[in-house]
């Protein structure tokens, strides 16, 4: 995927970027925190990004929760609530990147994924699965091929501003 940002602004960083605070001289981040803009793949069309502040163990594709007080994630797991992205780079803590809220998306998967399969949280940290489990489903999400698409443990997704609200309605 080759995003390019459609009103680029000086200064801000390429979508499949993580940079540390050091990178950008003068500020606590490389770029402004909870921007969002929209950028363009010529094969995945239209999407949304978001900049957040990274985690451990993030890697390209990773589904995370977002907070908006401070723009930190957390792994998407079981039993969350908040809205979810995912990660466009290795976007670990004490790093800050883009991540996806909007058009077509690369994440990861659990191997069973099917195509256009509903979306739900799992126990294995930032991946998501098919299989229904009540109350971790991630609203806004779907899948748009199988797992192996474009590669091993990953799958496209269309999302709309994804989100977890723990209801107990699957």
């Amino acid at each position: 995927m080759t995003f390019t940002a459609s009103t680029p602004n000086l200064g801000m960083p390429p979508i499949d970027s993580h940079r540390t605070a050091a990178t950008a001289a003068g500020r606590s981040t490389p770029w402004k925190l909870g921007h969002v803009i929209e950028a363009d793949d010529p094969d995945y069309g239209m999407g949304e990004f978001v900049y957040l502040k990274g985690v451990a163990s993030t890697a390209l594709g990773s589904w995370v929760v977002y907070n908006p007080d401070d723009w930190s994630t957390v792994l998407l797991g079981p039993d969350m609530i908040g809205s979810v992205a995912v990660a466009m780079a290795p976007t670990v803590a004490n790093e800050f990147g883009w991540y996806q809220i909007k058009g077509k998306a690369i994440g990861k998967v659990l191997a069973g994924f099917v195509d256009n399969a509903n979306v739900y949280a799992t126990a294995t940290a930032g991946s998501v699965d098919d299989a229904i489990v009540a109350g971790d489903r991630v609203k806004n999400a779907k899948g748009a091929s199988a797992v192996g698409t474009p590669a091993a443990g990953l799958a496209e997704f269309e999302i709309d501003r994804p989100f977890v609200d723990d209801a107990l309605a699957a």
